[in-house]
C-alpha cells in the first residue's frame, strides 16, 4: 500500500480568509492564470480541478481545498503541516531585511564581511552585488517575504561545496529569535551583466519534530522523497531520496518509482512552478509548466497499482499575475485518486494541510484521526489491505 504526493510549489487555489494579513488579497494562483492563458489541463480537471473553483465537473476523485492552519506562506510550513506537524509559531521573516545583530554573528562565524543583507530578487541582486563580490569575495545575503537567509556566491569565488559549508554554519547562526526555516545556498555563474544561478541550490531546514514521515518509517514502511523533499526535512525519516533538479526529472524519477513495488510514502515537490515561473511573475510559463504535468499523469495513472492512492497539491500560492513576485496566503487544492477511491466525491474546504497526513496515516493503517478522509473517499467493497 502505498501514498503518492505529488505537490506543486506555489499552487493555490484562492485567497484565504487571511490574506490581507499578508497582503495578497485578491491572489488567486490557478484562477487568474487561467483568466489570462488558454491551459489544456484535461487531466487535472478530470481530477475536480476546477470543481475545487466552484464550477461543475464529474471527477473521477475526490476533489476538495484545504485551509493552512499555520500562519505563514512558505515551503517549510507548508509540507510540515502535510506531514501532521504543528506549527504554533510561525518561523521569524525579515520584511526589512536581516537584522544587524544576525549580519555581525553570521560575519563572525564566517571571518568575512557580507554584502547586501537586505529583500531582493536573487536574479536582480546578484547582478547588482556580482561584480563587487567577485571583487571582494564577500558573500551577498538576502533575504525575502519568506522565512528564509539566501546566501549567494559565484562559483569562482566560493565553489559549491565551501558556499554549502558557509550555509551550514548560518544554520548554527539562525537559532532563537533569528530561527529561519531554511538557509538557501544560491551559486551563480556568469559574467558583468549576465550573472545567472546555477542549479545546485540547496536548502538547510529546520530539523523537524516527529511527523507522519517518522510513524511511517516505525511501522516499516518506506518514505521516498523526490526533489527537495530531503531538504524540506532535513534528512530526518526521509530513507531515500533522488535530489532531482526540474519538474521533467522529477515527474520521470517518480514514474519509475511507482512501477517498483514498496508499501510507504513517495512524496514529490515539483519546484518549477514556483521557482522558475511564480517568483518570475512569468505567467504564460507557468501555465505551460502545468500543462506538461497534466500531460504526463495518464502515465502516472497507468502505473500505479491497485492499492495506491495519489494526491495533487499545493504548498502555498504563488500568483504570477499579481505585482508581487512573493508566495501568495493561498488555499491548497486537494485532489485524490486511486483504484479504491470514490469518483466525485466533493471535499468542500477542510482545516489544515494535516487533513493528508492524517488521511494517509489512515490508509496505512497507522493511526486513525478525526481529520482522515478515508471514511468519506474510501470504495469500501475493492478496498485491498
Amino acid at each position: 500500500m502505498r501514498a503518492i504526493i505529488f505537490v506543486i510549489d506555489g499552487f493555490g487555489v484562492g485567497e484565504m480568509p487571511d490574506a490581507k494579513d499578508f497582503g495578497d488579497e485578491g491572489s488567486s494562483t490557478y484562477g487568474n492564470i487561467k483568466k489570462q492563458v488558454k491551459m489544456f489541463l484535461p487531466n487535472l480537471r478530470s481530477l475536480g480541478l476546477d470543481g475545487i473553483m466552484n464550477e461543475p465537473c464529474e471527477a473521477i476523485g475526490a476533489y476538495g481545498k484545504m485551509f493552512e492552519n499555520a500562519k505563514a506562506k512558505d515551503t517549510t510550513a507548508g509540507h510540515w503541516e502535510m506531514a501532521g506537524i504543528e506549527i504554533k509559531k510561525p518561523f521569524v521573516t525579515f520584511p526589512n531585511g536581516i537584522p544587524s545583530k544576525l549580519v555581525e554573528n553570521l560575519e563572525k562565524a564566517w571571518g568575512t564581511k557580507s554584502l547586501f543583507n537586505g529583500v531582493a530578487s536573487g536574479t536582480v541582486i546578484i547582478n547588482q552585488y556580482g561584480d563587487e563580490h567577485l571583487k571582494s569575495g564577500y558573500p551577498i545575503v538576502y533575504t525575502s517575504a519568506d522565512s528564509v537567509v539566501q546566501i549567494a556566491c559565484h562559483t569562482n569565488v566560493y565553489p559549491v561545496e565551501k558556499l554549502y559549508e558557509l550555509c551550514e554554519k548560518a544554520r548554527k547562526v539562525c537559532v532563537g529569535e533569528f530561527e529561519v526555516g531554511r538557509v538557501i545556498a544560491r551559486p551563480f555563474d556568469g559574467t558583468t551583466g549576465n550573472y545567472v544561478r546555477t542549479p545546485q541550490r540547496h536548502d538547510f531546514s529546520v530539523l523537524p519534530p516527529e511527523n507522519m514521515l517518522t510513524k511511517i518509517l516505525r511501522k516499516g514502511y518506506k518514505t521516498v522523497g523526490v526533489g527537495k523533499i530531503f531538504d524540506i526535512f532535513a534528512g530526518k525519516d526521509v530513507c531515500e531520496s533522488y535530489p532531482l533538479k526540474g519538474n521533467e526529472a522529477c515527474i520521470k524519477q517518480t514514474i519509475e518509482l511507482i512501477k517498483t513495488k514498496f508499501d510507504g510514502v513517495l512524496f514529490v515537490n515539483l519546484i518549477d512552478t514556483d521557482m522558475q515561473y511564480g517568483h518570475r511573475n512569468d505567467v504564460v510559463g507557468y501555465a505551460r509548466s502545468l500543462e506538461d504535468f497534466d500531460a504526463k499523469l495518464p502515465e502516472i495513472f497507468a502505473s500505479m497499482q491497485k492499492d495506491d492512492i495519489l494526491i495533487i497539491t499545493g504548498d502555498h500560492g504563488n500568483d504570477p499575475t499579481t505585482p508581487s513576485t512573493d508566495h501568495s496566503r493561498e488555499f491548497g487544492p486537494l485532489m485524490i485518486y486511486g483504484f479504491c477511491v470514490k469518483p466525485n466525491v466533493a471535499l468542500g474546504e477542510r482545516k489544515g494541510f494535516d487533513t493528508i497526513s492524517e488521511t494517509i496515516l489512515d490508509y496505512l493503517d497507522i493511526e486513525k484521526g478525526s481529520k482522515s478522509l478515508m471514511k468519506e473517499i474510501k470504495k469500501w467493497a475493492i478496498m485491498l489491505n
